[in-house]
Formats: C-alpha cells, sequence, structure tokens
C-alpha cells in the first residue's frame, strides 16, 4: 500500500502521522504499580489507626475532630478498591472482575474524591471560626446532635450525587480484552466537558478556595493571639493549603488540557496529546497521596493523638488496673477541659482539638 498522502483531500491524516513520540509504556505500569502498593500499604495502616484512635470519642468530640474522623472514613474506602487499579494498571487496563465490581469500585473512588475535600474545606472552616469566633455555634455541634449528623449526611449525600453523575457511564466493555471505561453512548464530548468542570468546581477550586483563606485567616489571628505557643508552628497551617494544591493541582491541569483537546481536538500536536493520555494514569494515582498525607498532617503529628494511640494500644495488651486504682480525671491523661480549650482556640494545628 502507499503511503502517499494527499493532503488537500485528508486533512487530518498528517497529524495522525506526526506521533513520533516514543513512550515507555511497560516502565509506566512497574512504576504506578509500586506506586499504589505502597499507597495502599501505608494508607491502609495510617487511616485504620486514625479510625480505631478517634471513633471512641466521636459522640464528645469537637467539630474539628468530627471532620477528620469522616476524612479518614473516606480515605479508608477507597484504600479497598486500590488493589483493583493496581493490578489494572499492571494489565494495561485490563478488568477481569465484571461488570458489579467495575461500577462499584469507581463509584467508591469518585465519592472519596469529592466527600474527602468536602469535609477538609468544613474542618478548616470550623478551625477558623472556633478561633474568630469561639461563642458562635459550631458547624458541627454537640448538641444538638442531629444538627451534626444532617450535616455530615448531607456532605455524603451530595458527594453520591456528583459521583453518580460521572458513575452512570461507567461499563464494562468488551474489545480486544474487557476494560472498565467510562463512555457514555451519545454526545460524549459534551458528557466529558461537563463532568470535568463539576469536578474542578465541586472538587477543587470550591474546597481549595475555603482552605486557603480560612488557613491565612488561621494563620493571620494565631500571630496576633497572645495566647498561642510556639510561633514557629506557624508554617504547618500553609503547609496544609500546600499539600491539598500538590496533591491536586497535577490531575486538574492534566484534566483541563483533555477537555480542551476534546473541544478543540488539532489545537495540540499528536505528540502532546500522547503525553497527556500517558500521564493522566500517573497524576490520577499521584491525587491519592492525599490518603497518606492527610492522617500525617491531621492527626500523627498532634501529641494528644500520639497520647491516645499509645494508650490504646497498652490496654490492649496490658492487664486492667485494679479496682479502685486512680485514674485521670478526664480518662486519658490529657489537659483539664478549659486549658484544652484555650489549647484547641489558640492552636494553628488542626489536630490540637479538644474533645
Amino acid at each position: 500500500m502507499s503511503h502517499d498522502v494527499n493532503t488537500t483531500d485528508y486533512p487530518h491524516t498528517l497529524w495522525f502521522y506526526e506521533c513520533t513520540f516514543d513512550l515507555d509504556r511497560d516502565a509506566r505500569r512497574i512504576a504506578l504499580f509500586l506506586l499504589y502498593l505502597f499507597l495502599f500499604m501505608v494508607g491502609l495502616v495510617e487511616n485504620s489507626l486514625v479510625v480505631w484512635v478517634n471513633w471512641r470519642r466521636r459522640h464528645s468530640a469537637s467539630g474539628v475532630l468530627f471532620c477528620v474522623i469522616n476524612v479518614s472514613l473516606s480515605d479508608l474506602m477507597v484504600m479497598f478498591t486500590m488493589p483493583f487499579f493496581m493490578l489494572e494498571v499492571t494489565m494495561d487496563k485490563v478488568w477481569l472482575w465484571g461488570r458489579f465490581l467495575c461500577k462499584v469500585t469507581h463509584l467508591i473512588y469518585v465519592i472519596n474524591f469529592y466527600s474527602s475535600s468536602f469535609f477538609l474545606a468544613f474542618m478548616t472552616l470550623e478551625r477558623y471560626l472556633s478561633l474568630a469566633r469561639p461563642n458562635a455555634l459550631p458547624l458541627f455541634p454537640l448538641q444538638p446532635r442531629h444538627r451534626r449528623w444532617l450535616l455530615c449526611g448531607g456532605l455524603w449525600l451530595l458527594s453520591v450525587v456528583l459521583a453518580l453523575l460521572e458513575n452512570v457511564h461507567v461499563d464494562l466493555l468488551e474489545w480486544d480484552e474487557p476494560g472498565c471505561y467510562m463512555v457514555p453512548e451519545h454526545n460524549y464530548t459534551e458528557w466529558f466537558v461537563s463532568v470535568a468542570f463539576l469536578i474542578l468546581i465541586f472538587q477543587f477550586l470550591g474546597p481549595a478556595s475555603i482552605i486557603i483563606t480560612c488557613n491565612i485567616l488561621i494563620a493571620k489571628a494565631a500571630r496576633t493571639s497572645p495566647d498561642v505557643q510556639g510561633r514557629r508552628d506557624l508554617w504547618l497551617v500553609h503547609v496544609y493549603s500546600l499539600v491539598f494544591v500538590a496533591c491536586w493541582l497535577p490531575y486538574h491541569l492534566v484534566m483541563f488540557l483533555l477537555m480542551v483537546d476534546d473541544l478543540n481536538p488539532h489545537l495540540m500536536s499528536c505528540n502532546a496529546v500522547e503525553v497527556l493520555y500517558f500521564s493522566f494514569s500517573v497524576v490520577q494515582c499521584l491525587s491519592l497521596f492525599h490518603c497518606i498525607a492527610n492522617p500525617i498532617l491531621y492527626n500523627f503529628l498532634s501529641k494528644s493523638f500520639r497520647t491516645n494511640l499509645i494508650n490504646g494500644i497498652i490496654s490492649h495488651i496490658s492487664p486492667l488496673p485494679p479496682t479502685g486504682a486512680s485514674a485521670p480525671a478526664n480518662g486519658t491523661g490529657a489537659a483539664a477541659p478549659g486549658k484544652e480549650r484555650k489549647i484547641s482556640n489558640a492552636s494553628t494545628s488542626h489536630s490540637e482539638i479538644g474533645s
């Protein structure tokens, strides 16, 4: 067959044959498998410990800690789906577990996509309000308890609804090999652009604006507060914002460029499009680093959390104290309630919270 091309009759053919970039897909698959394996093992241990330590005081915890528990539950959910993604990447997008698990695992992933960001944003807002307006009713009040659970349920419900808008088009497709894809039957471009826009607004821009703004205000309030001790720790407030942006910005940049390519297929060169699709699974994996960053930032950096963790471990491996033995008045050996409240209002750490 002749390879001579009449570019007047076939104006797109020359563009197609411009793909000259050789991508090492085998190296990418190995690297992604190792990254997923690392995320799975570390994230499962971290979030399990966070839920185990904090769950026992969920009914008496502050609104900030209540959000921390929900963030860890969300991250723990996606940990259980990670082995499927790990093997799918290894087999170059071949899906072997049927249509039901194709839809369910993707739904759980996208629910975490939204819920984790929602609860982080509300936690940061709650933290700011506790500093700026300590006498105001918190967003997640202990009493009346139904308000806390209604708001919590509302955030989870919103996450499910937004996830279903995407998941309704996820299905098992049989081509050369079975694969789990998001392909609507009609109006693919319109659908993809709409979903990408919703993700950009609800998952990234909205939560990021709340997180960054509130953390800046928290740092500003902490600098002028006479109760703050250890001003060198003010940098931690900005680390919260930086980690959120670092985890999600690359993903949304690639999504935005893919959306531009769908709207104008010949704006970018073939090599550029190949690199975009090649890098999408990479940034998708890297975005899941929030599942191991959140427990560290919002729990393990907290002295009170580490104390509760050690006490919990000791209580499970040591016999109970004899009857009549004295115990700390607040049951955990922590500071008195008044001091806890003062620390909670003055500290810039989201994890240093009274319960």
